[in-house]
């Protein structure tokens, strides 16, 4: 027993305890780094109107059909986004420099998609979801199940 209480002290060394310490400071801040702030629908829609933000709705085409969706919202499916990006790349290009803020069913997957975009340097906002947006007296409009 004395040669394991042995063993894990020489592994506590003055010089590598301070490494470990500064490697775990290091990973923790690079994980709240990419931390995706919450929006209110009311906040959303004034950064919105001000043409300083952009707004997506990242369901899927199926739900868009059941419920609508806000007005103001692009639709991109986070389907696209976990695969080709064909319609998110060209989206973002054509975005670059405004805050993308995003909403979902609940905002969870908002929540996943920011940090995928906020970890690549976008600025980017969740804004919870649908529901949110309807409770708050957002104009919504329906959407045709073909998209």
């Amino acid at each position: 027993m004395d040669c394991l209480n042995h063993s894990i002290a020489s592994d506590l060394k003055p010089m590598k305890f301070p490494r470990f310490i500064t490697l775990l400071i290091a990973t923790a801040g690079f994980v709240f780094a990419a931390e995706v702030p919450k929006l209110e629908p009311a906040a959303a829609a004034q950064l919105i109107a001000e043409g300083k933000a952009v707004l997506v709705d990242i369901r899927e085409p199926a739900e868009w059909a059941e419920t609508g969706v806000v007005a103001a919202a692009t639709l991109l499916a986070k389907s696209d986004f976990d695969g080709a990006q064909k319609d998110w790349k060209p989206f973002l290009e054509k975005n670059a420099g405004k805050e993308i803020i995003l909403y979902c069913r609940s905002g969870t997957r908002a929540g996943i998609v920011g940090k995928a975009l906020a970890a690549k340097g976008v600025k980017v906002s969740n804004a919870g979801g649908f529901k949110a947006w309807a409770d708050a007296g957002q104009p919504t409009r329906k959407v045709d199940s073909k998209k």
